[in-house]
């Protein structure tokens, strides 16, 4: 059985390739080492920026108290631990960017609405603290370690459970 009609193939051009003119270049290191000098000058200011981030942390906390846990509230709260969760890191406190980042879980960051306890988000707020006033800065702080450890541990069993219900209610 002859084919009456050859094959073709098409490959259709690839704009975004075209557009940004190919491969990307190398990363200038020249730029990059820059960059660090950069932030080595602005180091000694971290510590005075953190306590003014933890300034606004507290405050939130309050206003999530005195509002009782309202919308808005809640919302503020998440955008300092979200600040704080970037921030941190860079002014040389990894630990308080990883509470942050679980405080973000806690207050509907990536797993939706979650209703946490709010003794377990005053924990958090608390820890944060302790790691700011208590200049815990390194990873590898044991304290420190055991501390966001266990409050990890309490969001993800949190998570699960709503989870959970939420799964057992749709069935």
């Amino acid at each position: 059985m002859a084919r009456e009609k050859p094959i073709e193939v098409i490959t259709p051009p690839n704009m975004l390739k075209a557009k940004i003119g190919g491969a990307m270049p190398a990363l200038d290191q020249r730029a990059i080492a820059k960059a660090e000098a950069a932030l080595e000058k602005m180091s000694d200011q971290f510590a005075e920026w953190i306590k003014e981030e933890l300034a606004r942390l507290l405050e939130a906390w309050a206003a999530f108290e005195k509002e009782a846990g309202s919308p808005a509230a809640k919302n503020e709260l998440h955008r300092r631990a979200h600040d704080l969760k970037g921030l941190a890191p860079t002014y040389g406190y990894p630990l308080v960017g990883r509470i942050c980042a679980t405080l973000c879980k806690l207050t509907g960051d990536e797993h939706g609405e979650i209703t946490a306890p709010d003794r377990l988000l005053k924990a958090h707020v608390d820890a944060v603290k302790a790691a700011v006033l208590g200049k815990i800065k390194g990873a590898d702080h044991p304290v420190g370690l055991a501390l966001v450890a266990e409050l990890e541990t309490q969001t993800k069993q949190i998570i699960a459970a709503q989870a959970a219900d939420a799964a057992a209610a749709k069935a």
